[in-house]
């Protein structure tokens, strides 16, 4: 079953703070707020989430297409989805932007200050949902707000369920339009954060929003995941991953496991556990595409945290 994702390819500047950012920011002075921290450690990255979706699915042995727009220093970012196998098919050069960049910067609490430069992003609006691709289930995830909002009603049109995740996009938005997102959406995804600030856009409780849609899935760090489907809440245990090195793109590992469990026709104990598990495989490597596991590795893994085998 093929996956489109639609969404962001994005250069990642990634930067390591030694120290805790709340040790810097007073609580009374955020109005001033001023501040500078000295980052030793830098790396840039392929990112963006479709394409950490898209890689994460490929590393599951699954058919999936990041689809979005980039700019005109895409060449590396091309290079490194054509070594690593991913498609390439509904990606479009826009010849006068950047592709869109993220400056991120974590602390040791795994908390982050992230600035966003969209460029290329904000032209996705141009590409269009095919209909006779073989698609056969959809991921709206953070992209330009006019892409969004085309993508969804063409996912809609064309009948193909998707996953609504709207991350960091979510302020771009409001009440009228989130419900729209929701109500053509199959399935919502946010973390804990992203739930409370959706729920107070909307006026929905955890119930309405569960209601409106064949699964409503918030993520909560270190303390798993709840699933509410049909009524029905699923708590899915965190993994304990080996190391914690770098928590940048665990959401998006999490929402590959959950289109491999979908797309496999998993239920959601088994589906909320791959994408936990992929969350922390993802956390005990440097960047948002450089893990590595074969499918049948995986799968040893998956038994060994949760004393059954995948099929």
């Amino acid at each position: 079953m093929a996956a489109l994702i639609c969404g962001s390819l994005a250069y990642d500047t990634v930067m390591v703070y030694p120290g805790r950012f709340r040790d810097h920011i007073l609580p009374d002075q955020i109005h001033l707020l001023n501040v500078s921290f000295m980052v030793p450690t830098l790396r840039r990255n392929f990112g963006g989430c479709a394409g950490n979706i898209a890689y994460n699915l490929k590393l599951l042995e699954s058919d999936g297409h990041a689809m979005g727009a980039v700019g005109h220093d895409f060449g590396p970012y091309r290079d490194w989805m054509i070594a690593n196998g991913m498609s390439l098919k509904f990606v479009r050069v826009i010849d006068d932007e950047y592709t869109a960049q993220a400056y991120i910067t974590t602390d040791l609490d795994a908390n982050q200050l992230t600035a966003f430069h969209p460029g290329a992003m904000n032209q996705s609006w141009r590409l269009e949902i095919p209909h006779d691709a073989g698609i056969r289930i959809g991921v709206l995830a953070p992209d330009g707000r006019q892409g969004m909002i085309s993508h969804a009603e063409q996912f809609a049109r064309a009948g193909i369920p998707f996953v609504f995740d709207p991350g960091q996009a979510m302020t771009l938005f409001g009440r009228e339009e989130l419900e729209a997102f929701i109500d053509q959406a199959a399935w919502v995804t946010v973390n804990d954060y992203e739930a409370q600030l959706l729920q107070e856009r909307t006026g929905l409780s955890t119930g309405e929003i569960a209601a409106r849609v064949n699964a409503y899935v918030v993520t909560q760090g270190s303390e798993g995941s709840v699933v509410h489907s049909a009524g029905r809440r699923f708590d899915i245990p965190a993994v304990r991953a080996a190391q914690v090195v770098d928590p940048t793109g665990c959401g998006d590992a999490y929402r590959a496991g959950l289109i491999y469990g979908l797309a496999c026709g998993m239920d959601w104990d088994t589906t909320g556990r791959v994408a936990s598990l992929m969350g922390a495989i993802k956390i005990e490597t440097v960047g948002t595409q450089h893990h590595r596991f074969t499918l049948d590795g995986f799968k040893e893994r998956f038994h060994d945290a949760f004393d059954y085998r995948l099929d």
